[in-house]
């Protein structure tokens, strides 16, 4: 199984990686930016392995982006909020990022669940649906969803507190699914690290891929 860092619309690394390689399944950490629809992105890998992902912050920011990944037919496939077998492996999937209008470790929780947020909105705006920058929220609701399940890798867009942006929740929410490695994107940079509860986590570098042992195998760069 192969993880990719934050595509940013290149996904020729991953098509690459999965063509040398050959893996069961490859899980996209987020930030695809996709101009095509997803499977049309990666539609030369298609028949070569399962692909799953989980959203970054990035997908909601345009349109454009945010049809081509949740409209594609590769989004049955998103991992966010659910615990799926992927290749005989138990993943976790947590996306998107902390907001201090939903929810920031630093402020608190404004608002847990969806439903709620809705509720308060005029009606002229919540028949809509939330907001993209809503939606691209890590929202208590998952979080409290996911803790009370078990896997065996959880993979985020955010990261844990080994990393200084990270946030002590998401070792917290591994520990309690049992979790024995954590995958993540969003900075770009790639880095092998372990909690203090002994699970190890891999930061995934940008338009990068690495194994299930956190090694990049394919490509990527380091910063921004």
């Amino acid at each position: 199984m192969l993880f990719a860092g934050d595509p940013h619309g290149q996904f020729r690394p991953i098509i690459n990686a999965v063509n040398q390689h050959r893996p069961e399944a490859v899980v996209l950490l987020g930030d695809m930016d996709a101009e095509q629809p997803l499977d049309e992105c990666l539609e030369e890998i298609s028949d070569l392995t399962e692909i799953y992902f989980i959203p970054g912050n990035h997908d909601y920011d345009r349109e454009g982006w945010y049809n081509n990944l949740f409209g594609s037919s590769l989004s049955a496939n998103n991992l966010d909020g659910r615990v799926v077998e992927v290749a005989g492996v138990k993943i976790a999937g947590l996306g998107g990022v902390f907001k201090g209008k939903v929810w920031h470790p630093e402020s608190g929780i404004r608002w847990s669940r969806r439903e709620d947020l809705l509720h308060f909105l005029p009606s002229n705006v919540s028949k809509h649906g939330l907001r993209r920058h809503h939606e691209a929220a890590i929202w208590y609701e998952d979080y409290e969803r996911l803790a009370e399940q078990e896997a065996d890798i959880l993979v985020t867009h955010e990261a844990p507190s080994c990393h200084r942006h990270g946030f002590e929740e998401l070792d917290v929410l591994a520990e309690m699914m049992g979790v024995k490695r954590i995958f993540h994107g969003h900075h770009h940079s790639h880095y092998k690290a372990h909690l203090e509860s002994g699970i190890n986590v891999c930061g995934a570098p940008l338009q990068g891929v690495v194994d299930i042992n956190g090694d990049v195998i394919v490509g990527g760069t380091n910063g921004h």
